[in-house]
């Protein structure tokens, strides 16, 4: 099987991943640990997880020129990007959080615009004003009142422009080093950082009256949210276009919304049709080749 396909594949099940996240995220916080904790908890597993294989399986480190660009990818890789959606994913719905994330392509078109001068076309742009409408109009639920579970989408629509600008950033630390010494190093800074930010509500946690349940869901987020999901996208990422990886996150409105409402965790309401018609019309004119 090539490495096409096989990068496509590792798109599909990541996504797939990411859906779920959505559902087991949410029942662990606020309830039982802290946005904050968890994100210190994810990032933690992850660093020793990612610095274990590494060690026995890797002889690779960074070069030292690279470095400051390393840490621009792990702080919006890492730390806004969590930060932000586990704050914003904590106040408000699953499927709210998946129509958001879907912007990324959007902004991923936009900065390649402003930064790579990459074609620009009216459909594109029209594109993207269509989906950052729809975006907007999710957020403020069609008003201008700007409630908390407001806020929670306005942190997730940020997390997605971090993730965003970590795609690009990243794509061209793929073309020089194993996906394994990447994502040691990403987390490895980011724990650094996130672990003044979530000390104190880390040791705020009392874990003998989480059930197991809770439990696993948590070991899920750890290990396959951040460290499989992770892996995959960034293997992808040495094969295929951030735009293409990119395109996949189409997926997880999708899953999460039926898997949200097949389990009673959101439901769909009118407003939440209408930006998500905006939004995916958007994705089409900044997709499609030939200008209208």
């Amino acid at each position: 099987m090539s490495r096409f396909i096989l990068s496509h594949i590792a798109l599909f099940v990541a996504n797939s991943i990411y859906a779920l996240n959505y559902l087991f995220a949410k029942d662990v916080m606020p309830d039982y640990i802290s946005p904050k904790a968890f994100i210190l908890i994810r990032v933690f597993g992850s660093a020793v997880i990612f610095w274990s294989i590494h060690s026995l399986l890797i002889n690779e480190k960074i070069d030292k020129k690279d470095m400051f660009y390393i840490i621009l990818c792990a702080l919006f890789g890492v730390v806004i990007n969590m930060l932000c959606f586990f704050e914003g994913l904590s106040i408000t719905t699953p499927i709210n959080a998946s129509l958001i994330m879907i912007t990324t392509p959007l902004i991923v078109y936009l900065i390649s615009c402003l930064v790579f001068k990459k074609e620009r076309t009216f459909s594109k742009f029209f594109g993207v004003i269509l989906g950052l409408f729809g975006a907007t109009l999710l957020i403020s639920n069609g008003s201008l009142d700007f409630k908390l579970n407001n806020f929670g989408d306005l942190l997730v629509f940020i997390n997605a422009a971090s993730y965003a600008i970590y795609l690009i950033l990243i794509k061209s630390m793929m073309q020089k080093y194993h996906p394994v010494t990447i994502l040691k190093t990403l987390f490895s800074m980011g724990f650094f950082v996130i672990l003044p930010i979530a000390f104190n509500e880390f040791i705020d946690i009392n874990f003998l009256v989480i059930p197991i349940e809770i439990v696993y869901k948590i070991l899920f987020v750890v290990l396959c949210t951040t460290c499989l999901a992770y892996f995959l996208n960034i293997y992808a990422l040495s094969n295929v276009r951030a735009s293409t990886v990119a395109f996949y996150i189409y997926l997880q409105p999708l899953l999460a919304t039926l898997l949200s409402v097949f389990w009673g965790k959101d439901e769909l309401s009118l407003i939440k049709i209408i930006s998500a018609v905006f939004i995916f019309t958007g994705v089409y004119f900044v997709l499609i080749r030939r200008p209208i």
